[in-house]
């Protein structure tokens, strides 16, 4: 039950940062929804374990992650973040809020170039219909 609560928790959470966004995620998600970069399908603040993620690339197992200037100051929360990500199968890329305004192009090409050089997880999602018994 206390698992329960903690899973509505974060899916709370993750609604009331998406209603919440950033100028800088607002702006980042522009380019991401919709499988515009390069037909990659992205989520916005999803809940990973006892993370929200600021995007996501489920498929490719890509976190993009915004960091504004009070990360600074929260530095070992977020190396703690994505150590955890890590070990659960993502690669992280992290961006400061500047480099969606300043640098747009070359910050999505950074992402689509990751996304293009991934190679098969070791850990692959279940396709549809995988697992039925016939």
């Amino acid at each position: 039950m206390r698992e329960i609560l903690r899973m509505r928790s974060r899916i709370e959470n993750a609604r009331n940062l998406r209603r919440n966004s950033t100028d800088a995620e607002h702006r980042l998600w522009y380019y991401l929804r919709n499988r515009q970069l390069g037909g990659f399908r992205f989520r916005r603040q999803v809940p990973l374990g006892r993370y929200v993620a600021d995007f996501a690339c489920i498929q490719e197992r890509l976190v993009v992650e915004l960091d504004g200037g009070q990360h600074v100051a929260r530095r070992t929360h977020d190396d703690e973040r994505m150590r955890y990500l890590g070990r659960a199968g993502f690669h992280v890329l992290r961006f400061w809020n500047d480099d969606v305004f300043l640098r747009t192009e070359a910050m999505l090409e950074s992402i689509l170039e990751v996304l293009r050089s991934v190679g098969p997880h070791p850990n692959p999602l279940p396709q549809t219909g995988e697992g039925e018994q016939t």
